[in-house]
């Protein structure tokens, strides 16, 4: 059992001791490149917990800033904003040690393994259910990319039990978000990379013209 007296002092106490534990593992982590991308499953938790604008610039500038604090800004990673001025050094926090874990499902990625391996630490209660749930709808959504017809919800239960050996559960009642929500966000999300694609592609050739 873990005592108050033992634990680091929780930095920015409304994200609780879970986000903190996830972001001294997020340190450790020795690739830049994979630890940017937990960095985004950090922040993304962050939004679950603390959702107020959710949906604004701001608020996710402002989870960014919280990340670099909370870390102590000890996290080397490529943020979408600038890291913020270091002003007051509030604590230390030792970077956590974890063993590497094979991938049993390898379309699901290196990460979500890290991520369940994180989860799988954390104390039982309302933030481990959110990560839980945040983990099995990015299963789901992972499985839709390499078969785009469907995926049953009971399929991704029982592979989050799989990966998580028997330790993470949806807690009972728990709905993911539908195959149809989540195939079109996708498509969305594609339509609009090939849209500023195509834009960037149309102003480039404007701006030749007009050289010549």
């Amino acid at each position: 059992m873990e005592y108050n007296t033992t634990r680091n002092r929780l930095i920015i106490p409304e994200y609780g001791r879970n986000i903190q534990k996830m972001v001294e593992y997020a340190i450790a982590i020795p690739d830049k490149d994979e630890r940017t991308r937990f960095a985004f499953l950090i922040v993304s938790v962050m939004g679950q917990i603390n959702p107020q604008g959710s949906s604004s610039g701001d608020h996710q500038h402002k989870l960014w800033d919280h990340l670099h604090v909370i870390s102590d800004f000890k996290l080397d990673v490529v943020s979408p904003y600038e890291k913020p001025e270091k002003d007051v050094l509030s604590a230390k926090p030792d970077p956590m040690d974890y063993s590497n874990n094979n991938i049993t499902f390898r379309h699901y990625g290196k990460n979500i393994m890290r991520i369940i391996d994180m989860a799988k630490t954390l104390e039982d209660g309302a933030e481990k259910d959110v990560i839980t749930k945040i983990i099995a709808t990015h299963l789901k959504k992972s499985y839709l990319t390499w078969n785009r017809e469907s995926v049953d919800d009971e399929l991704i239960v029982e592979q989050l039990k799989e990966l998580s050996g028997g330790e993470l559960e949806l807690p009972e009642g728990t709905v993911l978000t539908s195959t149809s929500e989540l195939i079109s966000s996708q498509k969305k999300k594609s339509t609009k990379r090939e849209q500023k694609g195509g834009s960037y592609n149309k102003q480039n050739k404007q701006k030749r013209r007009s050289r010549y």
